[in-house]
């Protein structure tokens, strides 16, 4: 019976293992990260409501989409559902 214990490894076959498990790997974590861009909060998770905080609302937010006119609801890249453009929720960042 062999000893496998005083077996080598070619670099070769190392570096070409070593690449395969890192492609199994990347596969599923890049699945999980486009689901994760993917889900959207719920307005109240997010504290979201109708009317402007202060000056801050969703018009000027660099998540909000706008709608089809000015006056129209948009959506957001956060929160789910329609989006008034002068709502304001707790993911609000102002346009740079």
């Amino acid at each position: 019976m062999e000893n496998i214990t005083n077996k080598s490894v070619s670099r070769r076959s190392f570096l070409k293992g070593a690449a395969l498990l890192a492609s199994i790997a990347v596969v599923p974590a890049a699945l999980v990260s486009k689901e994760a861009a993917a889900a959207k909060m719920a307005k109240a998770a997010l504290q979201y409501q109708d009317k402007p905080k202060g000056g801050l609302e969703c018009v000027n937010c660099v998540q909000y989409v706008a709608g089809k006119s000015a006056k129209a609801n948009g959506t957001c890249n956060v929160v789910e559902g329609d989006i008034n453009p002068h709502g304001w929720c707790l993911a609000y960042a102002a346009k740079g």
